[in-house]
């Protein structure tokens, strides 16, 4: 909204100061300030509203340090964390931009979905809350909405020189004549993203369906769809499994985040997109205000949620922020990062798949399920080996700092 109201003001007024607002860095800056301060600020009015009305977490007993105490602690936390994003996006961001409106959807849909969950716990005393179905079906609707808008709207293209997009059939949405010395450029419509370690450092969904022949781009929704809908469930879910300590899936949202926000900088930006050989994807900066956003309201919400936690964040956040992590990498073109990018949301998830398929297998062979953690998540395994909490969630924020830092470092190697 100020970014449309300072962009009018300077067109017709030519008031000193509005054209700052143009400015990604400087937008960006401010919305993780107010990000930030919504958080932290609306954040204890929240959590002193949840308290009131007895809205506190059930701790079931596990046998883990600590987890008494954490019994009756307010949740459904991840309210501050919608409101710390919604606000800044919808103040600073340009709201034509259909990139933004994708995040904003996804922000809203999962956040209800998520606060569902959470609202049949506490109120409804239902400790399964929202059946896992339901909560399947929604982050599937929500990935074929994204597939779909990316396969059908004009606003999502990447660019790349004419002469290529002839070549392999693209449609093309608009041209851009080429300078003295240098040829025309497309803008098309097509489902490429960029492929990590490989030198070409780009693959198209429809090579999946080569043995199509020349039907194989008509046909590229049929992998595009599922794939991105597997993407969407499986990242949201991992940062679902991941919110089990004070801290620890925030902090590594956050990072995630800020890593977000360099790779929708640099996919943003013609020259360095072209020094990289990355995709360069139009339209694709307001990414970077919704990446501060996240950003901001991550690290607000940590001065609360860190140890001791004052207030969960329950489903309403951790599914929420899953769900944006996962469809903003998928706009970026980014999504084969995710595994690197998100590798801790991949471990806890794994660590579960590995649980419970060995307890079966071991079960159904020897009469006697087997573990190969004493619990999962990986992270109560650490807990029960007698790690403090806190030494867990900094170990497990430092080994996702790494992983950030290799997501960026890939752009470059070949």
């Amino acid at each position: 909204m100020l970014y449309h109201l300072f962009d009018y003001l300077e067109e017709l007024f030519k008031i000193p100061g509005s054209g700052l607002w143009k400015f990604l860095s400087f937008r960006a800056g401010i919305a993780i300030i107010l990000s930030l301060v919504i958080s932290m600020l609306f954040g204890k009015r929240i959590i002193r509203s949840l308290t009131n009305r007895q809205i506190g977490e059930s701790v079931r007993d596990l046998g883990l340090a600590g987890e008494k105490q954490k019994q009756g602690t307010p949740t459904m936390g991840g309210l501050i964390i919608i409101l710390a994003i919604l606000v800044p996006c919808l103040l600073l961001a340009d709201l034509t931009n259909v990139y933004v409106l994708l995040m904003l959807f996804t922000t809203m849909w999962l956040g209800t979905i998520g606060f569902t969950d959470d609202y049949i716990k506490v109120f409804k005393k239902d400790k399964g809350g929202l059946k896992g179905r339901f909560k399947v079906l929604g982050q599937v609707v929500l990935g074929v909405v994204i597939a779909v808008v990316m396969l059908h709207n004009d606003q999502i293209t990447v660019r790349m020189s004419l002469k290529e997009a002839q070549e392999f059939g693209y449609e093309i949405i608009r041209i851009i004549p080429g300078l003295e010395i240098g040829e025309p450029l497309a803008y098309v419509k097509s489902t490429l993203t960029n492929l990590p370690f490989f030198k070409g450092n780009i693959f198209e969904y429809a090579s999946l369906l080569g043995f199509m022949g020349d039907n194989a781009e008509s046909f590229v929704y049929l992998v595009f769809i599922p794939i991105i809908v597997f993407i969407v469930t499986s990242v949201s879910n991992g940062a679902n499994l991941t919110d089990g300590l004070d801290g620890l899936a925030t902090g590594v949202s956050a990072i995630v985040a800020a890593s977000l926000v360099v790779l929708a900088y640099v996919s943003s930006n013609t020259q360095i997109a072209d020094y990289l050989n990355i995709l360069y994807l139009p339209n694709t900066s307001e990414l970077v205000i919704f990446g501060a956003c996240l950003l901001g309201a991550c690290i607000g919400f940590l001065w609360y949620n860190s140890h001791p936690a004052q207030v969960f964040m329950g489903d309403t956040g951790s599914l929420t922020l899953g769900g944006v992590i996962a469809v903003m990498a998928i706009l970026l073109r980014k999504e084969l990062l995710i595994p690197l990018l998100c590798g801790i949301f991949l471990i806890e998830s794994f660590s579960v798949v590995i649980q419970v398929s060995w307890f079966k297998y071991t079960k159904k062979k020897y009469g006697e399920g087997r573990r190969v953690f004493l619990m999962s998540p990986i992270h109560h395994h650490y807990q029960k080996k007698g790690m403090h909490e806190s030494k867990i969630v900094i170990r497990f924020w430092i080994v996702q700092i790494l992983l950030a830092v290799l997501t960026i470092i890939t752009l470059k190697i070949r």
